[in-house]
């Protein structure tokens, strides 16, 4: 109902605009015959910036050289326009038919200083879906003005400088951040943090570019002085150090954006999908006693301490005649190949009373679950793999006790946790024990230096270095080449942040050397 409700208004206020677009004269006049408009072709977008839905109160913006206008007929500003960025409670109405809309706050941001850098003007009003509608008419039928499309007001901040493309992701991140881990991560993003390291990198690179195009065309005048290539070949080394180091986070900062992908494997029967259950808290699979009644992957999104988790409960590892189940095994083992954490659950009564057989036991099953380079052989397993269980509540007391304690001192395990899915023992240490992994796999957000957090910042930072190893290669046999690779190494980083330009690095070429005096 809603969502009609809002594209039937995005759709009266395109009519609008082309209508007031069609009239052949190149200068508008409102309703507001005393405050003359722009010209026709005039850029002013606005939007209902703060969601859709019901509220008590909704912002809807416009940005641009019409929104002057557009604030002064629909708020009866006659005289002067309000102090900026302060607060005005005034009547809004229609510029056309001065029907009074709604009574509510408006404030003006004059450029430059606004989110996009022009003028910006925001209607606080009631969010009832009526409301909304009149008043995002109302603005489209103000000449210069249309309905912005998706990011445009982002795009336009960007284009001004006011935030460079990683500030931009981080936003993004923020307005989708669903824990408390990843609205950390936007927020530093966001503060420019990210950027700051990128365009750090960038200015060092625009300095050895400069100092080698330098060389190369004037160091037969002698204009140049000795030494200059020898400090360039020190900066490109420590910047592929910084980058090689910083590609270095086994993709922290990408899983804690994405979420961490967690999946429950292990034999049928085992108590896996009453895992999941428990872990979400809502029948999200069905638990039956009867062997492969998970066919496919099943997946729910939990938080986990701050941390996004995506769970999956698969099929049971078994080989079977049936071709469905087959298809099902095939999906939850190569889902495990995928997993940054994979929990094992075993049937606790069909573990062997003595220790020894029982660790043994649980090193066949943990081989049998985990793909062999995840194995505990090969990988430290606390990070990638946690051994669960289950069903301990069939096991008297004092077996459990010794089990425990038996298992703590076994070595070659991951760790190991007793639980029951029927009386939720042992629930409460499992996770704990969950969420220590998890907060591994993804770091602390706000310690040490900023992880990269998306795959296009991975992609370029690699290329980059690639240039970089061509500036190598090259440095004592073709001079020029050796330069395109640095060229190519400025331009991926470029590619991150969004900025770089010839004319940068003729200042630095003028600024660092005194050619021709």
């Amino acid at each position: 109902m809603l969502s009609s409700i809002y594209h039937g208004i995005w759709r009266a206020a395109v009519h609008t605009l082309r209508t007031s677009r069609g009239t052949p004269s190149c200068r508008f006049l409102s309703t507001c015959d005393e405050h003359p408009v722009g010209l026709a072709d005039a850029d002013t977008i606005f939007a209902l910036s703060s969601g859709h839905g019901r509220c008590g109160v909704a912002v809807v913006r416009a940005s641009g050289p019409a929104s002057v206008t557009a604030l002064r007929c629909m708020a009866g500003l006659t005289r002067s326009l309000p102090p900026p960025r302060t607060a005005l409670l005034r009547s809004i109405t229609d510029p056309q038919s001065k029907e009074v809309l709604d009574r509510g706050l408006v404030l003006w941001f004059p450029a430059p200083h606004s989110f996009t850098g022009e003028d910006s003007v925001e209607f606080h009003i009631h969010g009832g879906p009526a409301v909304i509608t009149a008043v995002l008419h109302a603005l489209g039928s103000v000449p210069g003005m249309r309905p912005a499309e998706a990011g445009e007001f982002t795009r336009r901040a960007f284009q001004a400088g006011k935030l460079g493309l990683t500030e931009v992701e981080g936003l993004g991140d923020l307005i989708h951040a669903e824990t408390e881990a990843q609205r950390r991560q936007a927020l530093r993003q966001m503060s420019g943090e990210l950027g700051r390291l990128y365009q750090n990198w960038s200015h060092r690179l625009k300095q050895c570019l400069a100092h080698v195009e330098a060389f190369i065309d004037f160091s037969e005048d002698e204009l140049i002085e000795d030494g200059v290539l020898s400090q360039v070949d020190r900066r490109v080394c420590d910047l592929q150090a910084e980058m090689e180091r910083h590609l270095k986070d086994e993709r922290r900062g990408e899983r804690l954006r994405s979420g961490v992908q967690v999946v429950i494997a292990g034999a049928t029967n085992a108590g896996k999908s009453s895992l999941l259950n428990t872990l979400c808290q809502r029948p999200a699979a069905i638990v039956s006693p009867i062997a492969g009644t998970t066919r496919d992957v099943v997946e729910t999104a939990l938080d986990i301490g701050g941390f996004p988790v995506l769970l999956s409960d698969t099929a049971g590892l078994r080989d079977s005649p049936d071709l469905v189940e087959r298809e099902g095994v095939r999906r939850a083992r190569e889902r495990v190949e995928q997993a940054d954490l994979t929990l094992v659950v075993v049937d606790c009564s069909h573990l062997p009373s003595d220790a020894q057989q029982a660790a043994a036991f649980l090193q066949r099953r943990l081989s049998s679950v985990l793909p062999s380079q995840e194995q505990p052989e090969t990988v430290c397993p606390a990070d990638r793999s946690l051994l669960v269980l289950n069903k301990i509540d069939l096991l008297p007391q004092e077996q459990r006790l010794k089990l425990d304690r038996e298992l703590s001192r076994v070595s070659g395990l991951p760790p190991v946790c007793l639980i029951s899915c029927h009386t939720n023992e042992g629930l409460q240490d499992f996770l704990t024990v969950l969420h220590s992994s998890v907060k591994t796999l993804c770091g602390d957000p706000l310690s040490g230096a900023p992880t990269l957090t998306q795959a296009r910042h991975r992609a370029h930072l690699q290329q980059c270095l690639a240039a970089l190893a061509q500036y190598q290669r090259y440095r004592n046999i073709d001079l020029a080449l050796a330069a395109e690779g640095v060229r190519l190494g400025l331009t991926n980083l470029g590619r991150i942040t969004g900025r770089v330009g010839v004319e940068e690095i003729l200042d630095i070429i003028f600024k660092d050397f005194c050619i021709g005096k």
